[in-house]
């Protein structure tokens, strides 16, 4: 008599299952997945994310986003912007912020007919890690040069916010930092502050 066993549960590894490794598992996921239309696929994925945030979330999320946008243009203008032919410190800055600003403004006008986004979860909190590590890194780079804050900015967000293996996350943040150097101080002689 053979037994079938449902896909979905199929899937899962089992915490008894001990003489399946994990490549084995990613293996039969893999497969399993390729037996999927794209449609059972979509399907499967909106199921396995988090729940919609309801359309208060999206207004209140756009709003934020737009508000912080505007502000960070103000700033960008006492910066200085300067002419295209010799562009001042803020004109970049000042430049995205424009950009961010008017797809925040067109998102608030058409934003209603995109559905109703994600709900907010704990996994929303690495975007707030995120900032909080890069307003470290601009902090310390006056003080200590770029290559320190940024290989540690480089593997907190590989390690922490990534995902990625200790090795992994180590070897990558020093290539990082090392291309960072060899482009903006080596090749191009940039102003950025540095140790080396």
């Amino acid at each position: 008599m053979t037994t079938t066993i449902p896909r979905s549960a199929s899937m899962k590894p089992s915490r008894t299952a001990d003489h399946a490794s994990v490549a084995e598992v990613l293996v039969d996921e893999d497969a399993a997945a390729e037996d999927l239309t794209p449609e059972q696929l979509a399907a499967e994925w909106e199921a396995e994310g988090p729940p919609p945030g309801g359309r208060a979330a999206a207004l209140g999320s756009t709003l934020v986003v737009t508000v912080l946008a505007a502000a960070a243009a103000l700033l960008s203008l006492g910066m200085g912007l300067g002419t295209p032919q010799q562009p001042g410190p803020g004109l970049w800055p000042f430049l995205v912020s424009v950009a961010a600003v008017v797809i925040g403004l067109a998102h608030l006008v058409t934003g209603r007919r995109g559905g109703e986004g994600e709900k907010f979860t704990r996994e929303s909190l690495l975007a707030v890690h995120g900032l909080v590590t890069l307003v470290g890194l601009v902090l310390l780079m006056p003080v200590i040069g770029f290559e320190i804050p940024a290989l540690l900015l480089s593997f907190v967000w590989m390690k922490f916010l990534g995902g990625e293996t200790w090795r992994a996350a180590t070897l990558y943040s020093v290539l990082v930092v090392v291309a960072f150097y060899l482009i903006f101080i080596s090749a191009l002689g940039t102003s950025i502050p540095h140790l080396f």
